[in-house]
């Protein structure tokens, strides 16, 4: 910790009593995940909400948390299920869902050290996806009658198999920028008798589960999807 963190991060969760408080943070050594630091720092006050289902894991990186003791004990603790199992997002969901609020002091208070046997390596990446593919599912598509998918490729065909049917009724279409895809469709593996249209991605239909990463194209997917001038936690959310 750095010396003034439980100062500000004090003061913060005075004036917020029902929230996790996180703060920004510095990687060590410094060249370590560099998408996922500049990702969780650069949150502002809604992103720490619609961009929950990331695969990044809470938008108020644990290491961070700093709370009253009320919040932690309205949870109830954190799992105990053991090893490999995701309980910094579980314990973010069940906040969230009872109600519980999140902010975050922007300024570097934490160090937070990079090693290869972090617990974090534990946790299998298909759990993660289960439990962030629940709450979607929960939070987000059952208040969407119809949807699209922006990413025909690899994990936006694996985000659609994965649907409870009555969510894969509702994808009216994918979309994507590759021209070998724009204007195909996809007949999902059994359910051959249909076929879901591939749009460009400025003719798709909002809303849309965006399931293209973050931060990885020299900023060309985040300047298109700007372009739509779409509001995110409205017109999309990201499943990246």
């Amino acid at each position: 910790m750095l010396p003034d963190r439980i100062l500000h991060q004090y003061e913060t969760a005075k004036k917020n009593t029902n929230a996790i408080v996180g703060c920004g943070f510095h990687r060590l050594p410094a060249d370590s995940t560099v998408r996922f630091t500049r990702w969780a720092n650069s949150l502002d006050d809604q992103q720490l909400y619609h961009q929950q289902y990331t695969s990044y894991g809470p938008t108020v990186v644990m290491p961070t948390w700093f709370c009253e003791r009320g919040v932690f004990d309205r949870v109830g603790g954190f799992s105990e299920e053991g090893k490999g199992t995701p309980e910094d997002l579980i314990f973010f969901y069940s906040h969230l869902d009872k109600g519980g609020e999140l902010c975050k002091v922007p300024e570097c208070l934490l160090i937070y050290r990079y090693h290869q046997n972090a617990t974090t390596f534990s946790i299998h990446e298909t759990t993660i996806w289960s439990v962030r593919l629940v709450r979607l599912q929960e939070h987000v598509l059952s208040t969407w009658p119809k949807f699209s998918i922006w990413n025909a490729g690899k994990q936006g065909r694996r985000l659609y198999r994965s649907l409870h049917p009555k969510f894969q009724d509702r994808v009216m279409a994918f979309c994507d920028v590759d021209v070998n895809k724009v204007g195909k469709t996809y007949s999902p593996p059994h359910q051959s008798q249909r076929a879901i249209p591939i749009l460009h991605f400025r003719q798709v239909t909002p809303p849309l589960v965006i399931c293209v990463k973050l931060d990885l194209t020299g900023g060309s997917f985040e300047e298109n999807l700007k372009s739509l001038k779409l509001q995110e936690g409205i017109d999309y959310i990201h499943f990246s």
